[in-house]
């Protein structure tokens, strides 16, 4: 790892040609390896790159453009993530609809419907598995959102006793539930 001071920042901004290579040959690896890793085309990560040190280069220019010069690699970075989202809003927009274009009506999800029934079929086959005193505490806490001192007096248990009821019987229904998706998994 290279550390940037304030001398090398000076002789950027003078366009000293032997320290304008060792910037661009230090940043340009780091570059490539930051946007091969978002899956981008060769020669989106070029534009990219030579945007993100013609800005660098263009603000540094500016005299106390940058008060932390050991924070030259930070800086890069923040520029060619601002280059990387503008390149991303413009690519975006540029692409617009296709004609035949037909969104999907947001009025009606049949398939969170299909879901949601799946789900409570699943739930209430494995509530019926349970042992009556774990069936009725979840249905309780969870289904008919009872107040818990309620279910404890009705319990005869106090609010310290009811959690580790509550932690067994999830527990319980956790175990079961698993077992029923390995099932129709195999």
């Amino acid at each position: 790892m290279y550390s940037f001071d304030d001398a090398y920042v000076q002789r950027l901004r003078a366009a000293d040609p032997a320290t304008q290579q060792h910037f661009v040959s230090y940043f340009s690896e780091l570059i490539l390896i930051k946007l091969r890793a978002r899956f981008l085309p060769q020669h989106v990560i070029d534009d990219i790159r030579q945007e993100t040190f013609a800005r660098v280069l263009t603000i540094l220019k500016r005299e106390n453009a940058l008060e932390h010069p050991e924070r030259l690699g930070a800086f890069v970075n923040s520029v060619c993530n601002n280059v990387t989202l503008e390149q991303f809003r413009s690519s975006t927009r540029a692409q617009g609809f296709e004609e035949d274009f037909d969104p999907p009506d947001q009025n009606v999800d049949m398939d969170r419907a299909l879901v949601s029934e799946q789900a409570q079929k699943q739930v209430t086959q494995v509530l019926a598995k349970l042992p009556e005193r774990d069936r009725q505490i979840l249905k309780q806490v969870f289904l008919e959102e009872k107040d818990k001192d309620q279910i404890c007096r009705e319990m005869g248990v106090d609010r310290d006793y009811l959690r580790v009821l509550l932690h067994r019987a999830k527990s319980q229904f956790r175990a079961k539930f698993g077992e029923g998706r390995f099932a129709r998994a195999m």
